[in-house]
């Protein structure tokens, strides 16, 4: 039987004294030498170990993992639970209640690079290959006024060059309805019962021209009825809610999925390009691409490398 993931966050834990976050997990299996036996060409195998250990816990009753904390999140074996000195989990609540009063702190701008990462590197976008984005600044418009009706926060769009063949990407130039897919972000620093709807009509106005449209907030009140109100408006209106945990980066989620459109808004897209810049020069390179079959990653958003580290350093410039 093949020597898994699962496997080897089991044999490193066994021998682990405190809870341990993926990366140390990982860095002690290679201690141990534990990681040779992991048969994976990935090139950050660690990440894919965080990604198993986050699901097992959240989606498996049986697991027999634990997560302890949340910024970073750590693990132990369940078994092994009651052993924890009080110390450790102490000076772990204390490290989350400073990080919960550093969050008020933060500007909704200082979140674009964390959705940025999360749309590029989530499967639920551009069929596992992810998505690029670009920031609208609407400062930047023509036109004073009414432009967070007009603008989204960030655009974003995902081209399969790497999955089709090159004669039909060819062939879906004489079509309206190509492989390209358009996507549309309304951030907001927080999502509760005071402002869920103006938030939500603002996505809703923003986004009539891209394919799919999303709502954004690190912060969304946890309450059943509110959370219940939510999905209904999603489901109505067509636009997925995202949330990007500040707390615990890992466990940011598509809370709702959006429903894609197959036609777009020409005649709102045609107004965006003539007042903000941002945009037309968005579209003009979406189309560079699409015409070249190479996607040229620098004129688009930067992708952290860590959203992990980038928070940390957020937290410290701000705390």
């Amino acid at each position: 039987m093949a020597y898994t993931f699962y496997d080897l966050a089991l044999d490193a834990l066994k021998q682990a004294e405190k809870p341990l976050t993926y990366q140390e997990i990982w860095e002690k299996a290679e201690y141990l030498n534990f990681t040779s036996k992991i048969n994976s060409s990935g090139k950050t195998p660690w990440q894919t170990l965080g990604a198993r250990l986050f699901v097992d816990v959240r989606d498996n009753p049986n697991s027999r993992f634990v997560k302890v904390g949340k910024r970073p999140a750590r693990f132990f074996l369940k078994e092994k639970e009651a052993e924890l000195p009080d110390d450790i989990i102490k000076k772990i609540e204390i490290a989350e209640t400073k990080q919960e009063k550093e969050k008020s702190k933060w500007h909704e701008r200082d979140l674009h690079p964390l959705l940025t990462y999360f749309v590029y590197a989530n499967p639920s976008f551009g069929r596992g290959r992810g998505i690029l984005t670009k920031t609208i600044f609407h400062e930047k418009s023509k036109k004073k006024g009414y432009s967070e009706w007009l603008y989204p926060d960030l655009v974003g769009f995902y081209l399969p060059l790497e999955d089709w063949e090159s004669e039909l990407v060819e062939f879906g130039k004489l079509s309206d309805n190509n492989m390209t897919r358009l996507y549309s972000f309304e951030l907001k620093k927080s999502l509760n019962k005071g402002n869920y709807r103006e938030a939500f009509f603002q996505a809703v106005s923003n986004s009539s021209w891209a394919h799919e449209g999303y709502l954004v907030a690190s912060e969304i009140k946890q309450d059943d009825d509110f959370l219940s109100e939510l999905e209904r408006l999603a489901v109505s209106f067509g636009i997925g809610i995202i949330h990007l945990d500040l707390s615990d980066f890992d466990s940011s989620s598509v809370l709702f999925s959006a429903t894609p459109k197959t036609n777009m808004d020409w005649e709102t897209m045609n107004k965006i390009c003539s007042q903000n810049d941002d945009f037309r020069k968005f579209i003009q390179d979406v189309k560079i691409d699409f015409e070249s079959k190479r996607i040229h990653k620098s004129e688009y958003d930067n992708i952290l490398d860590d959203p992990n580290k980038y928070i940390d350093k957020k937290i410290k410039i701000k705390g």
